[in-house]
């Protein structure tokens, strides 16, 4: 995937997290940096990058809540 696609997609990522914790950007880019989640977006090999942010969203809640 093309460095600016997956930017995109990270940053829409970012903007549901926000959205979805009630938390303003800055707090969610933070958070999702430190993920898992976001750690296996970046490397093909997990495949992550070809789901959907919604996908993305809900694998990150629920790394988070447990």
């Amino acid at each position: 995937m093309r460095d600016d696609v997956l930017w995109r997609k990270i940053a829409r990522v970012i903007l549901l997290i926000a959205d979805e914790l009630h938390i303003s950007e800055e707090q969610a880019l933070d958070r999702f940096y430190r993920s898992k989640v976001y750690k296996m977006l970046i490397d093909p090999r997990y495949g992550l990058q070809t789901m959907s942010d919604v996908y993305i969203l809900d694998e990150y809640l629920n790394e988070t809540n447990n």
